[in-house]
């Protein structure tokens, strides 16, 4: 479970070419691939008029807001949500509380924030996890 915050946040870092600004790309996803597959993505990205920087975080960002193949995908990821900010909430404010200090709002968005971002992958694990049960039932011919 990850805890948040639950004092003043930090000191800003004193040099501005270091400090983060929102709305910046500030951050790098590297990978390995081989000639023949930079080829084929280099390609691809030609194809569209993008840059091959452009072209791959526009495929990542898109994959990675996909909308839920199914109405069960949007149910469990909500109730996933749901149940990691409930947690997390308790938690994050028994810790302020015996620290004597208050949950900051801040904190409370960031659960939020967090719950968002995990939750589809959550109930897709969850469906994944159901299907392969059923899969060992059906290997085991239905025995426990």
């Amino acid at each position: 479970m990850s805890t948040p915050g639950t004092s003043t946040p930090a000191p800003r870092n004193a040099s501005a070419g270091v400090e983060e600004k929102p709305g910046f790309r500030t951050k790098t996803v590297a990978t390995r691939i081989t000639p023949e597959e930079l080829r084929e993505v280099e390609i691809a990205a030609e194809r569209e008029g993008k840059s091959l920087a452009e072209w791959l975080r526009d495929l990542a960002l898109k994959a990675a807001r996909q909308r839920p193949a199914d109405p069960m995908e949007l149910l469990l990821s909500e109730q996933s949500a749901t149940r990691y900010m409930l947690l997390n909430l308790f938690y994050a404010t028994a810790q302020a509380n015996a620290e004597g200090k208050h949950l900051l709002a801040e904190s409370v968005l960031k659960i939020r924030d967090q719950a968002n971002a995990r939750k589809l992958a959550d109930a897709r694990k969850m469906i994944e996890s159901f299907h392969a049960q059923d899969v060992q039932e059906g290997q085991d011919g239905g025995q426990p």
